[in-house]
């Protein structure tokens, strides 16, 4: 649906913030731009959708250059929504999403029944429906978020452009935001999205372009994309560290000898680490398996982790090493409840605490 070659994109020759871009976005597919500050995500969002000329280089869309496109053709194919987009006080919600339908109205731009329709039906599709008579300065930014997403699907693109659509959203509204976007992709929209928040890119995104030293600096699925510790070389993070498996970034471990020792497993341990490392109480825990959620956590904060392969008997040799851990410490934490056969001989280290 969309297509770049060999494009670079600035402010003029004088300014080139990107160069040598070129992809490829698919029907249905979901592409995602991630990257630092001022790495020219939203320059190159611009570009795309016609608002800055390219410096150099063709932007296509639905194998047409869409710098010889009229804009009220191009808005037919191709719909944006940047997080700066201001509306006049005194405009409803409704009044918003009608103006998706202006490249359909003429030069008048009279709503005929059929564009009153697709309005409506936008609004149902966004569940903003019982806010459509509100005026737009007066909601929350959840739903102004959803007015905009209507505008953009009242004017039946093919390509959805967003820039950072979720940067002021809670929890729920965010999640709420991300349904609707998957729901409009699996009706076959095309959708280019930049984020900042890169644990939801992770779960969200078909693809994802990495944008980094002015060029796209790698691509591919999330599952190319979040391991080996890119995403910490991409961010050039110099404190703390990103756990691949969940998007989640984690503040930098606790250096020097473990004043505790923990005994975790299956997600139990998880908040007692972070805890430790707020406090700044260096620590130490194991034997965990290397697929446990604690082991997620631990790999990232703690100061001795002691490791057994996935579904695998603790071995002799790494309880030994468990313990010998546990006697250095002031003082021995359990948060599990239950030990089962693969973790059995994580018993053994009580019976360091039960000498004290």
């Amino acid at each position: 649906m969309l297509e770049t070659k060999d494009l670079s994109a600035g402010y003029g020759v004088k300014r080139i913030v990107l160069g040598d871009i070129s992809f490829t976005a698919n029907s249905g597919e979901i592409l995602c731009l991630i990257g630092a500050n001022g790495a020219g995500k939203t320059t190159l969002l611009r570009t795309l959708s016609a608002h800055l000329p390219p410096v150099a280089g063709t932007v296509y869309v639905d194998s047409e250059d869409i710098s010889k496109k009229a804009p009220a053709e191009l808005a037919k194919k191709l719909a944006v929504m940047f997080t700066e987009r201001v509306f006049p006080e005194m405009l409803t919600c409704r009044d918003v999403v009608e103006t998706g339908r202006y490249p359909y109205t003429g030069t008048l731009g009279i709503l005929s029944d059929e564009d009153k329709a697709e309005v409506g039906a936008a609004l149902s599709l966004v569940r903003a429906a019982g806010i459509a008579d509100e005026r737009f300065c007066q909601i929350s930014d959840g739903q102004r978020q959803k007015i905009m997403l209507a505008r953009a699907v009242a004017q039946k693109p093919q390509i959805l452009i967003l820039d950072e659509p979720t940067s002021f959203l809670d929890i729920k509204a965010r999640l709420e935001f991300f349904r609707m976007i998957r729901e409009l992709a699996r009706g076959g929209m095309t959708i280019i999205i930049s984020m900042h928040e890169i644990e939801y890119a992770l779960r969200l995104a078909d693809r994802l372009i990495c944008i980094k030293n002015n060029t796209i600096h790698r691509m591919g699925t999330p599952e190319e994309i979040f391991r080996d510790g890119y995403i910490s070389e991409l961010y050039s993070l110099e404190s703390g560290t990103v756990d691949e498996q969940n998007g989640t970034a984690e503040l930098e471990r606790c250096e020097g000898e473990p004043e505790i020792f923990i005994i975790g497993g299956n997600g139990t341990a998880s908040m007692l680490m972070r805890r430790l490392q707020r406090e700044g109480t260096p620590f130490a825990t194991g034997v965990l398996h290397k697929n446990d959620t604690d082991h997620q956590t631990a790999k990232h904060l703690a100061s001795v982790l002691i490791s057994e392969e996935p579904f695998e008997e603790i071995t002799d040799e790494h309880i030994q090493q468990a313990i010998d851990a546990a006697k250095k410490c002031r003082k021995i934490i359990c948060t599990v409840d239950h030990f089962g056969k693969i973790n059995d001989k994580n018993r053994l280290i009580l019976d360091v605490a039960g000498e004290r």
